[in-house]
């Protein structure tokens, strides 16, 4: 397993990290440039905050600092309440896919999606058999474009507790099932995105973390959960403060061939998006060297 006591080399800040803080919202632009005066190679940013900032000025600045992203978030949200919708889907993942490629990310990360309308409170079915073949469908049909332009798609499976508003996919087990039933040759144009926070309790990962192996391991998330957790979503803990054995899990994943970046990715309305950005960006840094 690689050193990270000494180093950040390999240390991604996911925007989300520190898209507010002090309790504001926070342009990307200097979001970046607080990363880069830290000597934070990677970034992960949200399509959202890359509209705001301009898609060609955001690639211009990266390039002016020598950063790369470590992924691309995100593509995903399939199921749909009739065709019409699974059209508008599809149709906003390609540009998500054209994105991520001028930006020059080596993967767009899919939150797939669960039951139509259940994010905004009202489902439009509750068929979540019927959610999960849309979600087949849709990354079928999205990895056909990804693999006229090069653009690597990685399913991020989701905990449980978001199977209805967020993604039906829960498991790395059943990533990794569409992963090998719509790309058996395991081409490296579709994978997974793990993220520690959604998968650590899962009694199969070890084993599912190895069948992934290098080619199915296109991103990996750390973050830490704690206890008691006081928001489900918007709760997630530094590294280092919660209960995942994170070495541990990191040991699987770099033995099944992983060795890119450690993204840290923390939602956290009641803590950490309370603090400046440099605070928690200093401390994303010693805790991955001393936690990760």
């Amino acid at each position: 397993m690689r050193d990270f006591t000494k180093s950040h080399e390999w240390l991604s800040i996911n925007t989300a990290t520190i898209r507010k803080q002090q309790g504001a919202e926070v342009p990307l632009e200097r979001i970046i440039d607080q990363c880069a005066q830290r000597g934070i190679r990677a970034i992960s940013p949200w399509r959202d905050q890359v509209a705001a900032a301009g898609i060609d000025q955001v690639a211009a600045q990266l390039r002016a600092h020598g950063m790369v992203l470590s992924g691309y978030c995100r593509g995903g949200f399939y199921p749909a309440a009739d065709a019409a919708g699974l059209k508008v889907a599809l149709e906003d993942n390609r540009r998500a896919i054209d994105e991520a490629k001028t930006l020059d990310a080596p993967c767009l990360v899919l939150v797939v999606g669960g039951l139509p309308g259940a994010l905004q409170g009202q489902a439009a079915y509750k068929d979540i058999g019927r959610a999960r073949a849309e979600v087949r469908d849709g990354i079928a049909a999205s990895l056909e474009y990804a693999r006229e332009v090069g653009m690597p798609l990685a399913i991020e499976p989701l905990h449980p507790m978001q199977a209805a508003e967020r993604a039906c996919i829960n498991t790395l087990e059943q990533a990794l099932d569409i992963c090998d039933e719509l790309d058996p040759a395991q081409s490296g144009m579709l994978g997974v995105a793990l993220d520690v926070y959604h998968v650590w309790w899962d009694p199969k990962l070890e084993q599912q973390v190895a069948r992934a192996g290098t080619q199915r391991l296109l991103a990996y998330h750390v973050c830490d959960w704690l206890t008691p957790t006081r928001d489900l979503l918007s709760d997630r803990g530094m590294m280092g403060d919660g209960v995942i054995e994170l070495k541990k899990i990191r040991g699987w994943v770099e033995a099944a061939g992983y060795a890119g970046f450690s993204e840290v990715e923390i939602f956290s309305d009641l803590d950490w998006w309370k603090r400046s950005g440099e605070e928690t960006l200093d401390i994303c840094i010693e805790r991955h060297r001393s936690a990760v």
